[in-house]
């Protein structure tokens, strides 16, 4: 029995061999003989192993090759900071800063020598967006909030528990072009309703707005504004690309668009032109709507802006946006060509001191409220951004963290690990809602709490007190120069 047994493992050895050869050849001479890549044609089977390792060199150097501070688009150290905020950590480190503030572009802060005592200080006011030219003006509470993000780009669990954690700390969050989902409600939060050129969610059935739609759409208590996209950072001049894979019934039904095909908006509206347009455009979603209306954009010079002031200056200010999303060429995105991520637009470094200088002087910075984006992540870049002159700070990518997004550079791939950007229920499961509601508010309150202390240490009972001579920017030759004398507020 024994010698029978020995001689059947034998024959399944023998037959596991053979059938691995026979893979190891086809697989050598599908290599040698496909004419698409050279390496396998001149190294079959081994260049498989090129390949593998290139896969995996994103990963291998964010873990083991990259020093804290070299990582991009977001390096170690400041996606560490993010996640402290995000579990109620605190921003406290040991035995020294690993920030270089003697390298060009690094920010600091004028420190007071005598800085706000804890009886001193000033609650945070909230800021009154539309108050007067509009019949629901939207109250609002947070410096910090949630840039556009749509059902679609991030998953189900992701809307939920912004939607929840968004509540929580008082901030609002934006639907991002992808339209108003039930999960972007559930949670009770703030919600600014983002038009995008697709016009999804309010569009009729030839992609036109539809004025039905978008009463309905203001109908909901929780939706509070609405922004009219011309252009995000991440790709100036080329509309919301939401690859096939992730158009699921779900979303195919919110957007009014074909199941499993690619969602690709319009590079621009097509009713939108030229600024004349746009104010058009402005006056009529306030009319139907009656609640505050205003524009993203991201800027590649001050032309846009001085022209946009010119026309509202004679029109009158009845037609000017409530607000204005300024974002940096920096900025994010799920899908994006790199030919534009990498090289189109201005920064927020320099595009948001560009609109606030166009609206002091033009008189109209008490008229629209400014909202600055773009890699606004910690505390410092969001208490730079109040300093130069914006209102409110929004980002995407800082709440990303606070869901648990660990930078697998896969969101247009439906594959992240994480479940923040897929629609892989598996993937999904590894959100927690609850769990990552309490993180997202953690870091909203975190990031404020943290800019005050930044505004305190300057003298200051508020961050909004801050003001361009309260930071200095470090220049080429390693010294620097206040925030004031490289852009003069015009008063």
């Amino acid at each position: 029995m024994s010698g029978l047994l020995n001689m059947l493992h034998v024959s399944v050895g023998a037959i596991l061999a053979l059938v691995l050869f026979v893979l190891v050849i086809f697989w050598f001479l599908r290599d040698i003989t496909q004419k698409r890549h050279t390496v396998l044609r001149n190294f079959p089977i081994i260049g498989h192993l090129r390949y593998f390792f290139e896969r995996l060199g994103e990963y291998f150097r964010q873990y083991f090759f990259l020093n804290d501070r070299e990582e991009m688009p977001f390096n170690r150290a400041t996606r560490g900071w993010v996640y402290r905020l995000a579990k109620d950590e605190g921003g406290i480190i040991g035995f020294g800063s690993t920030y270089n503030n003697q390298e060009n572009g690094a920010i600091l802060f004028v420190n007071d020598p005598f800085p706000v005592l804890e009886e001193e200080k000033l609650p945070t006011p909230p800021l009154v967006i539309g108050a007067g030219w509009c019949e629901q003006p939207f109250v609002a509470r947070s410096m910090i909030n949630i840039s556009a993000m749509s059902y679609g780009a991030i998953s189900r669990p992701a809307v939920q528990a912004l939607s929840r954690g968004a509540a929580m700390a008082g901030c609002w969050m934006d639907t991002g072009e992808g339209g108003l989902s039930p999960y972007h409600l559930e949670g009770g939060a703030d919600v600014i309703f983002q038009i995008g050129t697709a016009k999804y969610g309010v569009r009729d059935a030839a992609g036109e707005l539809d004025p039905k739609k978008l009463k309905a759409m203001a109908a909901h208590e929780n939706v509070r504004a609405f922004e009219i996209k011309l252009s995000q950072g991440a790709k100036p001049g080329k509309g919301g690309v939401l690859p096939a894979g992730k158009v699921t019934p779900e979303i195919a039904m919110i957007r009014g668009i074909p199941v499993g095909q690619d969602s690709l908006s319009p590079n621009r509206h097509q009713d939108i032109a030229n600024v004349e347009q746009l104010l058009d455009a402005i006056e009529r979603v306030r009319e139907v709507t009656g609640k505050p209306v205003g524009v993203k954009t991201a800027l590649g010079g001050s032309e846009l802006m001085r022209d946009l002031a010119e026309s509202i200056l004679r029109r009158g200010l009845a037609c000017a946006p409530d607000f204005l999303v300024i974002d940096g060429g920096e900025g994010g995105s799920g899908a994006a060509p790199q030919a534009l991520a990498d090289h189109m637009s201005l920064s927020i470094m320099e595009s948001l001191p560009r609109v606030v200088d166009v609206l002091m002087e033009s008189g109209l910075r008490e008229r629209l409220r400014v909202v600055a984006a773009g890699k606004l992540v910690t505390p410092a870049k969001a208490a730079w951004a109040l300093a130069c002159g914006a209102d409110f700070v929004n980002t995407a990518r800082g709440f990303m963290f606070s869901l648990g997004c660990i930078q697998a550079l896969r969101c247009h791939t439906n594959t992240c690990p994480t479940g923040v950007a897929t629609h892989n229920p598996r993937l999904q499961r590894g959100l927690v809602v609850e769990d990552k509601a309490e993180r997202v508010a953690h870091y909203a309150r975190n990031m404020q709490k943290e800019m005050e202390m930044i505004a305190h240490s300057c003298g200051l009972r508020h961050p909004r007190e801050l003001r361009r001579e309260h930071v200095r920017m470090v220049q080429p030759n390693g010294l620097s120069v206040a925030l004031s004398t490289l852009y003069p507020m015009s008063s």
